[in-house]
């Protein structure tokens, strides 16, 4: 038996002994639910979207569903999944799925490169998860996983890219069960050969892994230098009208929470906007609160600093909203925090 056969087999049948029971999984992979998770599982942890996966499909049970659906429905629906663009591109995928394909999940890997936000990994999980088609998948977790099955204590670059797509194709090729060959890679990844402290001993592939051998699994990938996290100071304004609205205004369609509604948000990089700064930009006499907290994400730290004012005649672009609109409208995570600080929105 060559290696790459009893790898293949090996993984294999630990998957099917071992696998995470996943609302996702099931028998015979649907393929608009598979769709749906793969884009939920793109930088967000598991446990997060299992909370968020039903709910979201109870409202857009098919691609149809979904293209009908207004921006704002998609956003409040994928509120706390984080990574914004995910949403809006799923939606773009679900019109074109519906104005171009019927309404069906396109079955070919061509066919699905040509929906937003759907990519060769993507396309690779849905035509061998769904199809049995033994295309390949690669992710962190797969990267990491064949990195050191082979022991190539390899750069991060281009080059190492294509060697690991190579591979990963080779390897499902090989497999006679591409679906539970990928799925397995995954799992491993997520489970066993964990970026740091891998559980070896309890590893399928541990008799096959040449870093294991030689005792480098820990320092195989090359960690990747992470970019320097820029700072972003936000003055979040809380006004409300005679009736206890609150102004909210759209962000807009680029750049960090694109598309989300928020208490308007007066941001700098340079430093804290002062208080002439914030009755300046927003047309009346404005002062601090006392609510402050940083918000971290992927590239920046977020210094928020609750204002308020009694009007704000320049911000003539927003609208007034209850607590229970807020409540239904897509706004992000650090948005939420500040408006529950400002009690505006009830604790969860």
């Amino acid at each position: 038996m060559n290696r790459d056969h009893s790898i293949t087999t090996a993984l294999t049948a630990w998957f099917r002994v071992k696998a995470r029971v996943l609302p996702w999984r099931t028998i015979e992979r649907d393929p608009w639910r598979s769709l749906v998770s793969e884009f939920m599982l793109q930088q967000t942890q598991v446990d997060r979207v299992i909370e968020k996966f039903e709910p979201f499909l109870s409202l857009f049970p098919t691609p149809e569903a979904l293209a009908r659906a207004s921006q704002d429905d998609v956003l409040a629906a994928w509120a706390g999944l984080g990574y914004y663009r995910r949403a809006r591109n799923l939606h773009a995928a679900a019109t074109s799925i519906a104005d171009r394909f019927g309404g069906s999940v396109p079955t070919s890997v061509d066919d699905l490169l040509t929906l937003p936000g759907v990519g060769r990994y993507t396309a690779g999980a849905i035509m061998s998860l769904v199809h049995h088609e033994p295309e390949p998948i690669v992710d962190g977790n797969v990267r990491r996983v064949l990195l050191r099955l082979d022991g190539e204590d390899l750069p991060d670059a281009p080059a190492t890219d294509r060697r690991v797509w190579s591979r990963a194709g080779a390897l499902v090729s090989e497999s006679g069960h591409p679906a539970a060959f990928n799925e397995g890679l995954m799992e491993l990844g997520a489970l066993i050969c964990t970026p740091r402290s891998p559980k070896c001993p309890e590893c399928p592939l541990v008799a096959m892994c040449r870093a294991h051998d030689a005792g480098t699994q820990e320092d195989i990938p090359r960690p990747k230098k992470r970019p320097n996290r820029k700072e972003l100071f936000g003055a979040a304004l809380i006004v409300r009208d005679d009736t206890g609205r609150l102004l909210i205004r759209r962000r807009p369609d680029v750049g960090l929470w694109a598309g989300m509604w928020e208490a308007p948000t007066l941001e700098q990089e340079s430093h804290p906007p002062s208080a002439e700064e914030v009755s300046a930009w927003c047309g009346a006499a404005a002062t601090p609160l006392s609510l402050r907290f940083i918000h971290q994400t992927t590239h920046r730290i977020v210094h928020f600093e609750g204002w308020t004012a009694e009007s704000a005649p320049a911000l003539a672009d927003g609208r007034a909203v209850s607590g229970e609109e807020i409540g239904r409208l897509g706004i992000s995570n650090a948005q939420r925090r500040l408006l529950r600080l400002a009690e505006v929105l009830p604790e969860a």
